[in-house]
């Protein structure tokens, strides 16, 4: 499932990342198989759950999501989202936003007033994305 900015910029936030952050369902001392995955494919290893893929694009693999439920409860919360013609799970503005408050790095209390006006403002239009 695609998380943090990512996530939010899938659902229509205009932003920027520098990394995408795919959440993903499995223990993570079983990190390792997804590098060996990863790798086979062609990536390279920066740090012990992030790949660079071949057009340099970063890949983080999460393991969990600070201030938000299980993996097994967030998939079920989950938002769908067309990525290059296929279905994508991603984490729910309104779970970014938990996060973000719960972690509150300095990056992440960048990005909440933004992602606070576009919940509010879908809110108010009726928009649901």
């Amino acid at each position: 499932m695609v998380a943090g900015m990512s996530s939010a910029i899938l659902q229509g936030v205009p932003a920027s990342t520098l990394d995408t952050d795919l959440w993903i369902g499995l223990p993570e001392r079983q990190y390792i198989r997804l590098i060996n995955l990863s790798l086979s494919l062609g990536a390279e290893l920066v740090r012990s759950t992030v790949v660079a893929l071949r057009d340099g694009s970063l890949v983080n693999y999460l393991y969990r999501v600070d201030g938000l439920a299980s993996f097994a409860t967030e998939w079920r919360r989950a938002a769908t989202v067309k990525l290059h013609g296929f279905e994508v799970k991603v984490v729910p503005l309104e779970r970014i936003i938990r996060s973000k408050e719960f972690l509150r790095r300095p990056k992440d209390v960048a990005h909440l007033p933004l992602l606070r006006d576009i919940v509010a403002s879908r809110k108010v239009s009726g928009i649901k994305k």
